[in-house]
């Protein structure tokens, strides 16, 4: 058997996806991803990186196409590493993400089940509620070329809504007129580092300028270049982050203009959002996953819910009207504000927030002897610390309901709770990232035997 060598070309078969979205072949036994390659295509490949136990390569010459295959319809792709999947149809996509999502509860969670559906969405551009352009040193929005940090200028970016490409192109304009400068990670010096822009369902844009520093010069004009370019600008804010760190938000904000929160509509509430407020970027797609969450969890009216990671608390008070109490907590204290604040303006009253880490909120719940009917988790891409399932399972609910962006930590969880008496009862996906590889997925955790 020859060894894998860069540069090398071999004729593969494209057997399924990786969990990044790449094609699957072997080449003599050895696994290789294959950038550009679908699932059921013969193709040539260019072998450009080998390590131990995989190698990567790159599709030269398609010899027998797959139907799933398209012209990709951005021109930024597949330099933006922003899509992975704009080379097939979206039907293929979905399978593809479904497939992901089983192969991961079963092969890593050890849960025999199927996943029972991927519900696609109805929008699969211009569905983004929020964008974070990184700028680069040369003072151009769009966002970092797969695995890097180099900025690909994209301001017509397909997935997000238009007001944030037209904000972007205004502040650009005014890096060049006033000759400021955007943050180079590695002099660590400049000052415009991202571009946030967040809209709501009407259209309106809340703004924020991540800066290395305490100000910008020119802010009045600054401003009022970006009202002029998107007239239904609520606010613009700015946040100071002058940390050499990936993180995108500092810990200080100012309003420049405006107001520092948006008002939204999700589930037929209203919710006002600060900055750092976590909130589903897909609004269509959120309120089909809540929907469904709903579903898992069974409530009557009765019951008391514990939200894990609630945010603005969305996920609890759309949960409030079908149950007896629900509690949400959450780490970051902007977002707690929030949710009480929604609560109010929801009239709800059978909600409170609590400030604190999950797992320390869980701890105190459980030594306090609270025992929630329903646990609902929501947790970042990492999934939930162990810490954090112990604390669940000692309050010993009857289900916990998990929602997850990630297959990978969601499988390794789930295999946890099994260990402490929780099997997985149901599964389903929902598409809240059209054209890229990310999928969420509803788990229905149910204590004892099913």
């Amino acid at each position: 058997m020859a060894e894998l060598a860069k540069n090398q070309l071999h004729t593969v078969a494209i057997t399924g996806y990786t969990a990044e979205g790449p094609g699957v072949a072997r080449v003599d036994g050895r696994v290789v991803f294959v950038h550009g390659g679908v699932r059921g295509e013969t193709c040539v490949i260019r072998i450009l990186k080998v390590l131990k136990n995989v190698a990567f390569g790159r599709v030269e010459e398609v010899l027998t196409a797959s139907p799933a295959r398209r012209e990709p319809d951005c021109p930024h792709y597949p330099a933006c590493g922003g899509c992975d999947f704009r080379h097939v149809s979206y039907e293929e996509e979905l399978e593809a993400k479904r497939q992901r999502v089983e192969d991961a509860l079963r092969r890593v969670g050890g849960a025999e089940v199927s996943v029972e559906e991927i519900l696609a969405a109805p929008a699969v551009d211009g569905y983004r509620n929020k964008a974070q352009f990184p700028v680069s040193p040369e003072g151009l929005a769009g966002f970092y070329r797969a695995r890097s940090h180099q900025v690909v200028p994209a301001l017509d970016c397909r997935l997000q809504a238009p007001q944030a490409g037209v904000v972007a192109g205004a502040v650009e304009a005014y890096l060049r007129e006033f000759d400021v400068s955007a943050y180079d990670e590695r002099t660590r010096r400049g000052l415009l580092r991202h571009i946030c822009v967040r809209t709501s369902r009407e259209g309106q844009a809340l703004v924020c300028l991540v800066v290395n520093g305490e100000s910008l010069p020119h802010e009045e004009d600054l401003v009022r270049r970006i009202r002029s370019a998107c007239p239904d600008t609520a606010g613009v804010v700015l946040n100071v982050n002058t940390q050499d760190t990936n993180v995108v938000l500092g810990e200080t904000y100012r309003a420049l203009w405006g107001e520092d929160t948006l008002t939204d509509t999700l589930c037929g509430l209203t919710f006002r959002l600060s900055v750092p407020s976590f909130y589903q970027v897909n609004r269509v797609q959120a309120e089909r996953l809540y929907g469904k969450a709903a579903e898992f969890a069974g409530l009557t009216g009765r019951e008391t819910v514990l939200d894990l990671y609630c945010g603005a608390g969305t996920i609890t008070l759309a949960l409030a009207g079908l149950a007896g109490r629900v509690i949400g907590a959450e780490i970051v204290p902007e977002a707690v504000e929030n949710a009480r604040e929604n609560a109010r303006i929801n009239g709800i009253g059978n909600a409170e927030f609590m400030l604190g880490d999950a797992g320390a909120v869980a701890k105190k719940l459980a030594e306090e002897r609270l025992r929630p009917d329903v646990v609902v988790v929501d947790p970042p891409r990492k999934g939930l610390e162990e810490a954090v399932i112990e604390a669940i399972a000692a309050m010993s609910p009857e289900r916990v309901v998990y929602v997850s962006c990630d297959p990978g930590t969601l499988a390794r969880d789930v295999k946890r709770f099994a260990g402490r008496g929780y099997r997985t009862a149901r599964a389903s996906t929902v598409d809240m990232f059209p054209g890229t590889r990310h999928v969420e997925t509803v788990v229905l955790l149910q204590r004892g035997k099913l």
